[in-house]
């Protein structure tokens, strides 16, 4: 028996579907008792990978899908948002768009570095792989970050 179960979900890459993706994953999360900031979170954080695969994956007269899978544990989700589209490379790009400007301290966030950023602030863990289009896998523990085993407690 798996230690999770698994959904998946195939969209058409257009805006309208964006929302579709985004209320899977808050139903899921909600089932997994995630509380509502943490939901709220996730949402943004998936509408953003979305959003990016829908916008800049296919050609405009490509057309394509994006899958959307969740993989539900006892104490965390894992999202994977995936394209067969056009791939680049998020390091390359984290370091060209943003989110910060350094010239403009801080007051002006760039357009494309808010989605990463936002991903990266939002989720406990982000990884995005860019082979046959993107792969964006995204991770959220419940009650918040992971604690590695190894760290000691203190009581007081």
């Amino acid at each position: 028996m798996q230690p999770y179960d698994y959904i998946e979900l195939k969209v058409p890459a257009k805006a309208q579907y964006i929302g579709v993706a985004r209320l899977t994953i808050s139903g899921l999360a909600s089932r997994l008792g995630f509380s509502y900031d943490e939901i709220e979170d996730l949402k943004i954080a998936s509408s953003e990978a979305v959003t990016n695969a829908v916008q800049h994956a296919y050609q405009d007269e490509e057309s394509g899908e994006v899958i959307v899978g969740c993989a539900l544990f006892e104490d965390k989700i894992e999202i994977m948002i995936a394209d067969h589209g056009q791939s680049f490379d998020f390091e390359e790009t984290k370091k060209l768009v943003g989110p910060y400007n350094d010239q403009e301290e801080g007051q002006f966030l760039r357009e494309g570095g808010l989605g990463l950023y936002l991903m990266e602030t939002l989720m406990d863990e982000v990884k995005v792989y860019h082979e046959e289009g993107v792969t964006v896998f995204m991770t959220k523990y419940l009650g918040g970050e992971r604690v590695d085993n190894d760290v000691e407690t203190i009581s007081s």
